[in-house]
This record gives C-alpha cells, structure tokens and sequence, in this order.
C-alpha cells in the first residue's frame, strides 16, 4: 500500500515537472530594446527663412520737406516776371541836389526805364569816369556804399530808380596827376553793356587814389 502511494506521488511531480517545461516553452519571447543614435551637436540644423528676410525692400523715394515743392513742380519764378534792367532799355541822369562837404559832392544817379515792359533794379551800378564816350576807364572805379540795403526796385516804363554817388575833388590829392574827365561811364547791375553821361570833371590818374562812390539802388 506504501509503495503505491510513493508511486502516484512521483507520478504527480513528473507530471507537474512536465506541464512546467511545456508552459515555458510556449510563452512568448522579451522584446528586444532599440537603441537610437541623437543627431551629432556639431550639425547645423535647417530653419525656415526668418519672416524678415521675406520683407519687401524699403522705398527708395525720397522723403519730401512740409511746406516744400513736390518733385517735378513748377518753381516759385512765374513765368513771364519782369527781368533785370539793361543798359539799352534806359536813360542816365544825375542830379546834384544831394549837395557837397568836405570836397566831396554828393548827387543822384538816376536810371530811367525807357521800354514798353518793366524791369528791375537790384543792386549796385559799377561807375568810373572816362576820357569820352568811348574811352577807357580814368584811376579806380567806384566803391560801393553798403549803408543803403539793397532792394528790388521795380521800374515801370518811365519809372526812375535812384542811387547815391559820392564824387570828391580832384584837387584833395597831391599825387593825384590829374586829367580831364568827359563823364561817367555807368554800367547797369549785373550787366556788361553801359550808358555813358557826359559830364565834364577832373579825374586821377593815379588808380590808387578812389574818387568815387555809389549806393544800391532805391526808389525815386
């Protein structure tokens, strides 16, 4: 009775022994791990193009000034306005009333527009004493007087614009070496043709020696 009992006891485990080994054999495998390998530190990335560089381009006009013509604007000459005087559109006088001291003789050197259009005056007439109508300059030609501002002076035709000019004596200068003077040789502002204004006096010779003087022009 023993040894039956013995033998269904290793009957069992042999039998538990068996259904063991066939359990671990049917289960399944442990999946394996997967390595990954990170991108080298060095290796510069690609970036999508920043939204600046996609900006469109700056205008290149230029920036306008307030308060200042637009470009390609008509300028603020209009068309048709009066131009400087010349010498062949008018008359030269002078009037002594201005009187005289100390040697000198102060007069008005008038300039009269003798046209069918206006013109301007502006600024100083260049004045030197001459031999005759057609003769060369005598001594130094006349300085300019800046005590009166210079102005436009708008001359209507007929219209007369007056400037101050200093004559001084001759005689005042010892080393004048003087010489007969038929007039005035008088050039407009900014013009190369002149009038000339017979007007018999002594000039210097000697160009160091200044005998004259004008003021810009004013109205009449």
């Amino acid at each position: 009775m023993r040894s039956q009992i013995i033998s269904q006891a290793i009957a069992l485990t042999t039998a538990a022994a068996a259904a063991t080994l066939l359990l671990t054999a049917c289960a399944p495998s442990q999946p394996q791990s997967q390595t990954t390998t990170a991108p080298a530190t060095g290796q510069a990335s690609q970036s999508p193009t920043s939204s600046a560089s996609s900006a469109p381009p700056a205008s290149s006009a230029p920036a306008t000034t307030p308060g200042s013509p637009a470009p390609g604007s008509p300028g603020t000459t209009a068309a048709g306005a009066p131009g400087l005087c010349k010498a062949a559109g008018l008359t030269a006088a002078t009037d002594a009333s201005g009187g005289g001291a100390a040697g000198s003789v102060y007069m008005k050197l008038n300039l009269t527009n003798k046209g069918t259009d206006p013109c301007i005056l502006k600024g100083f007439a260049g004045v030197s004493l001459v031999a005759d109508a057609a003769g060369a300059p005598i001594g130094a030609p006349a300085t300019r007087d800046d005590s009166a501002g210079v102005v436009d002076v708008l001359l209507a035709p007929g219209q007369t614009g007056t400037a101050v000019l200093r004559y001084t004596q001759a005689g005042n200068y010892m080393d004048c070496s003087p010489v007969d003077a038929a007039g005035y040789r008088v050039y407009p502002p900014e013009d190369t043709d002149s009038l000339f204004l017979p007007q018999p006096t002594k000039a210097c010779s000697n160009a160091q020696i200044t005998l004259l003087s004008i003021g810009a022009f004013q109205p009449a």
